[in-house]
């Protein structure tokens, strides 16, 4: 993780679960080259273990591939419920335990 990289290492972002996404509102730019652009996500793994599945996933500036954040969740369907929990600490993401209950539809 890397903490020159973001405004406020482990911000408090509320309710705000990303899957996918950057919560760019606190990245700065890139302490290497400098840039503020989207990331990349590389290196995704998905592993069953016990009923879920656990994803990893590494944020990479776009320009000098600069490795920003590691992400790790888990994801698991209980009874008519989808259930996503992102436990973490990355100085984009914040420190936080997000826990997301979803109907199956």
């Amino acid at each position: 993780m890397c903490g020159d990289c973001v405004e406020k290492e482990y911000p408090n972002r509320g309710n705000i679960c990303l899957e996918n996404g950057s919560f760019l509102l606190n990245f700065t730019g890139c302490a290497v080259c400098g840039k503020r652009d989207f990331m990349l996500i590389t290196n995704k793994s998905l592993k069953e273990e016990d009923g879920e599945e656990i994803v990893t996933y590494d944020h990479l500036c776009q320009n000098c591939h600069h490795v920003v954040a590691r992400h790790e969740y888990t994801f698991s369907i209980m009874d008519e419920f989808q259930i996503y929990v992102h436990a973490e600490s990355s100085p984009v993401l914040g420190a936080s335990r997000h826990l997301l209950w979803a109907a199956l539809l």
